[in-house]
């Protein structure tokens, strides 16, 4: 079931690129981003009022709430940044540059959960950047 979530994310995010740059033109970067982010959060609320988990909030321990709250962070970070890089360039230039962050997760899961790095990985790490590389020139 993961993989349809993960083939489900891709498909969404590819739309989310497209739709996001047809109604970027003539708005500033850091709004759209905002607009977005209350959508995100109103649809996220939905959901976890639509399957009445509402009530887990009080078991989450400091140690996740740090957690989350920092890729809060870097979630609004890279969004601003996304937002801006589509507002001045061609979507089939930012786009595959933002999916460079395969390579970096892949990295830091590696360095910082102690994931394997197998060779596959390693190859596949190297076609993906490489695959970025040709196609953001």
């Amino acid at each position: 079931m993961w993989f349809v979530f993960a083939l489900l994310s891709a498909v969404f995010a590819a739309f989310t690129s497209i739709l996001a740059k047809m109604g970027i033109d003539g708005v500033n970067s850091n709004l759209a981003t905002a607009i977005r982010t209350v959508v995100v959060v109103i649809m996220a609320w939905g959901m976890v009022f639509l399957t009445n988990t509402q009530n887990g909030i009080l078991e989450i321990s400091k140690k996740s709430w740090i957690f989350l709250i920092l890729s809060g962070l870097a979630t609004g970070a890279s969004w601003l940044c996304y937002y801006k890089a589509l507002q001045i360039g061609d979507v089939s230039k930012v786009v595959p540059i933002d999916k460079l962050s395969i390579v970096i997760t892949m990295l830091l899961a590696f360095l910082l959960l102690h994931e394997k790095f197998t060779v596959k990985s390693l190859i596949g790490c190297i076609f993906i950047g490489i695959g970025t590389l040709i196609m953001a020139l």
